[in-house]
């Protein structure tokens, strides 16, 4: 797409919009964005459903080519590995990477949006709209509708359109209600809510790590911010025991805390004020297809969102901006390029919607596992002794983003086979390895 197609709308200023934005008027388009909230600049946190997020290599790249990763710098915490809390004992390290390059960033999803959508005002081609609900979308007239419940307020000519307004996008369900796609939302049965680690009280906690109390069908996690507060959620079921329907007043949550997290309940001092909050739902969103009619393409959540426990939905989404500029160049005509992209990026975003359930099981469960944890020393050691072909799944997908989510998954599944061989006694490493699984080529070779 270029500067020849004129405008090209964005419906939703959030993250993956207002990066989108930005790498669209750097091409010489005319980019105006539609926001159904009020401007972060002036305005504040939505409280409750933030969830502090996890910035991977994929996002720093998408972040480097748009040129705005200077400007996020100043937001980024970094973690060095999962700090796990057993239910009783001393804690300990588990380092992501192999070397202290290989790290994961935690950014306040508040800083981070107000400085993309700065970002994004800073450019001359760049018009952004605040408390603008689109409420529908007339693919016979070719127009956005905006308003709200009752009323269309206006109209804006569907020129090329682009939807990044979220997993529970309004432009998507718009398209559904007039059959133009279809829809399926697989909801978790697990909720969270988010709670706050001050920082004078957060001094016995390992600054640069993601600090884990994993309880088997529930787990607390908690990322450092920037000021020394770190930012927690439960997740947790609905409904069954334990569960969030259990926890119905203030006595009910401090004793749930006092048995199953004793070692985190003295650092939440506003522990049941902070559980008034906002219960956020999190579920996978599979839509097809995500271009319709040449005219509009779901970008981001509204076309694939995804659980957090692989810390990739962010992640993901820059990547998508990323490969849809990288896609510009070869597809001048908007529908050419729309087709190009769920083309090329649908193998990905199904493989890590399948790699982001698993981990949950992983992060609250598995990683108190002994034979977990064997395995991951083990697979450790192979990635030293042989760079070129064995890197764990979960480093192909946070440290090394030339290799696709799908490639991550289909690799990683050949690697399951090998630790399990070794660690039962069976065969020899080089051998396995050299058999089963071939080197990679290019630069994914080499140590990202």
């Amino acid at each position: 797409m270029k500067p020849a197609a004129g405008t090209v709308s964005i419906v939703g200023a959030g993250l993956a919009g207002t990066l989108l934005a930005i790498v669209l008027a750097r091409r010489g388009l005319r980019v105006e964005v539609f926001e159904r909230r009020g401007d972060p600049r002036v305005r504040g946190a939505e409280r409750g459903r933030s969830i502090n997020l996890a910035l991977a290599a994929r996002g720093l790249r998408a972040l480097e080519r748009a040129g705005v990763a200077a400007r996020i710098a100043p937001l980024l915490m970094p973690m060095r590995g999962r700090f796990v809390h057993p239910h009783e004992g001393a804690g300990s390290l588990l380092p992501y990477g192999q070397d202290a390059a290989e790290v994961i960033h935690s950014v306040s999803r508040a800083a981070l949006g107000r400085a993309l959508v700065e970002a994004a005002a800073a450019e001359p081609g760049v018009a952004l709209h605040f408390g603008e609900h689109c409420v529908g979308v007339d693919l016979a007239r070719d127009a956005l509708l905006f308003g709200d419940a009752r009323h269309v307020r206006r109209r804006v000519p569907l020129v090329p359109t682009i939807a990044t307004d979220g997993a529970g996008s309004a432009v998507r369900a718009a398209l559904a209600a007039a059959g133009a796609l279809q829809v399926r939302e697989e909801m978790l049965a697990h909720d969270y809510r988010e709670l706050t680690i001050p920082a004078s009280l957060a001094g016995s906690l390992e600054r640069n790590a993601l600090h884990i109390w994993p309880r088997g069908s529930f787990m607390l996690i908690a990322l450092p911010n920037t000021d020394g507060s770190f930012t927690a959620t439960l997740f947790l079921a609905r409904e069954g025991s334990p569960s969030f329907a259990e926890l119905g007043d203030d006595a009910a949550i401090r004793e749930f805390f006092r048995r199953e997290f004793p070692s985190a309940l003295p650092l939440l001092p506003q522990l049941t004020a902070d559980f008034r909050a906002v219960q956020g739902h999190l579920g996978t969103v599979y839509c097809d297809p995500w271009n319709v009619g040449g005219k509009v393409l779901l970008l981001g959540d509204a076309a694939h969102a995804i659980v957090p426990f692989h810390g990739q939905g962010m992640n993901c989404a820059f990547e998508d901006v990323a490969v849809l500029d990288s896609l510009c160049d070869a597809h001048a005509d908007p529908a050419e390029l729309f087709a190009a992209f769920a083309q090329a990026r649908r193998p990905d975003t199904d493989a890590i919607a399948q790699m982001a359930l698993e981990n949950y099981l992983e992060m609250r469960d598995s990683v108190l596992d002994p034979a977990f944890q064997r395995r991951k020393l083990l697979a450790a050691r192979l990635e030293r002794e042989f760079p070129g072909r064995f890197i764990p799944r979960y480093s192909m997908v946070m440290f090394h983003p030339e290799i696709g989510y799908a490639e991550a998954l289909r690799r990683g599944a050949v690697q399951e086979g090998i630790l399990a061989d070794l660690d039962a006694g069976h065969g020899d490493a080089r051998a396995l390895i050299e058999a089963r699984l071939p080197p990679l080529s290019g630069p994914r070779g080499a140590r990202a």
